[in-house]
């Protein structure tokens, strides 16, 4: 297996720390808000690269995060706790906000068909193992406390631009950007690692008691921490968006090699942003839709799985109502070619060379779109139809659309029985009759294909 690791920005051959096992730490969503589809797709994007590790054979270990406290909304250290925003905005508490979006991510998880993950920690859960991390970079003098928080030291880290391949200076987003509230803060781009209950913090809502003083961690060393908890020192593969390339993910790794005294990640994993007609997403704008939005319009979840599926997660995908239509019409097409090929005798065949076209694409990066692409193919030639209808659904255990699922339709009496009755006209050349309830029955959601002197109902939307 062959990945792209942002890290050393190459394609390199796969090689995890313990043979048959991955460790797999995926950024979760922060929980404050419902989660638009372009984040979605980043979850999605992760449980891809799960499916893939364990269809071709690996244990995975997969710990996903929840983020419910310690997130600013500039994603460094200055604005407004994100959690306590939405506490605000609703009138609610902290954990009553976490409670009711982790709610809402999970049902949508389930809608996409993603993978429960092996551990889902909350920060708020791990406070005391972040008061220890903190200690020990204290200890190693890698951090420092100031009058409004305890920051970690950057010019202490040798190569903390190494993943990121910026220059401070440079960087857009972040730790240090505007002004510096903190006259103790060495330099703008250290980071804070806990915040005190002061200056803009004075009323936060969140606050834990520490040997530095009241207060709330920073979001970095959260995932440093929980990683650290469920995964070990060093762990295989972490994923996450491209946006935290420069902060987050730079900071994890500072603190993380800095307090642990070993490399934390072998292979990074960043999937690209869903932009809407060739637009970023935005509240603002109306954009930032919703998986409510999308069954809203009459669309099952797969549809929209199947739209992801479509492009690679190093490439930006363009979402459009337009394309999401596509997506839906391939994919009830695909499914209308593998209902067709379960009535047929089965017959016992392999089909080595198209296994290995399949697993020659997903082992490359993860190319779940030319693994989609293979699939066509396959359902479209002239193989045995058993052997492609038992080969597709075994790749699904990568793509995730629930054929097997699917494909189990349970055709209704009322439906039977007009299918009875049209049988019945037919054979006594009562077409017209017969075409009225072939009507009636697609008006019911239901097409008939009439075929070498036999009928056969199958639903128009799988």
């Amino acid at each position: 297996m062959k990945l792209y690791n942002t890290f050393t920005r190459q394609l390199e051959d796969f090689k995890p720390l313990k043979e048959g096992e991955v460790s797999f730490y995926h950024c979760g969503p922060t929980v404050y808000w419902t989660q638009h589809i372009g984040n979605l797709r980043g979850m999605l994007m992760g449980d891809l690269v799960r499916r893939t590790l364990e269809f071709v054979g690996y244990k995975v270990t997969h710990v996903r995060n929840y983020t419910d406290v310690g997130h600013l909304v500039s994603d460094g250290d200055e604005g407004e706790d994100k959690m306590e925003k939405g506490a605000r905005r609703e009138g609610k508490s902290p954990e009553e906000i976490a409670n009711k979006y982790i709610a809402i991510f999970e049902k949508d998880t389930a809608l996409l068909n993603l993978l429960n993950p092996t551990f889902k920690p909350r920060p708020s859960l791990h406070i005391s193992q972040i008061i220890s991390m903190i200690k020990t970079l204290l200890e190693k003098g890698f951090a420092y406390q100031a009058e409004l928080a305890v920051y970690f030291d950057i010019s202490r880290f040798a190569h903390y631009t190494k993943l990121s391949g910026q220059k401070l200076a440079a960087q857009a987003v972040g730790a240090g950007k505007g002004k510096v509230e903190d006259k103790g803060k060495r330099h703008p781009h250290d980071f804070a690692l806990w915040f005190f209950k002061k200056g803009k913090h004075t009323a936060a809502l969140q606050t834990w008691d520490s040997p530095w003083g009241v207060g709330f961690p920073g979001w970095h060393i959260e995932c440093s921490v929980m990683s650290k908890e469920y995964l070990g020192l060093t762990i295989d593969l972490h994923m996450g968006g491209v946006e935290h390339i420069p902060v987050h993910h730079t900071n994890e790794i500072a603190q993380s090699e800095a307090a642990n005294g070993v490399k934390f990640v072998n292979y990074w994993l960043h999937n690209e942003h869903l932009l809407v007609d060739n637009h970023k997403m935005a509240k603002s704008e109306g954009t930032a839709f919703s998986l409510e939005e999308i069954l809203g319009k009459g669309f099952d979840p797969m549809d929209l799985r199947y739209f992801f599926l479509q492009a690679h997660y190093r490439s930006q995908q363009n979402f459009t109502w337009k394309g999401l239509e596509a997506a839906a019409s391939a994919r009830n097409s695909l499914m209308s070619k593998l209902y067709a090929l379960l009535s047929l005798p089965p017959q016992e065949l392999e089909l080595p060379l198209w296994e290995k076209r399949f697993m020659d694409a997903i082992t490359n990066d993860f190319n779940i779109a030319q693994a989609l692409a293979v699939l066509w193919e396959l359902v479209e030639s002239l193989e045995p139809p058993s052997a492609i209808l038992r080969t597709a659904l075994s790749w699904d255990r990568v793509l995730g659309l629930k054929m097997s699922e699917k494909l189990r339709v349970n055709i209704p009496q009322e439906i039977a029985d007009l299918m009875a009755a049209r049988e019945k006209l037919r054979a006594q050349n009562e077409y017209a009759g017969a075409d009225k309830l072939r009507a009636q029955l697609e008006a019911k959601g239901y097409l008939i294909e009439d075929q070498n002197g036999a009928s056969a109902v199958k639903p128009k939307k799988f």
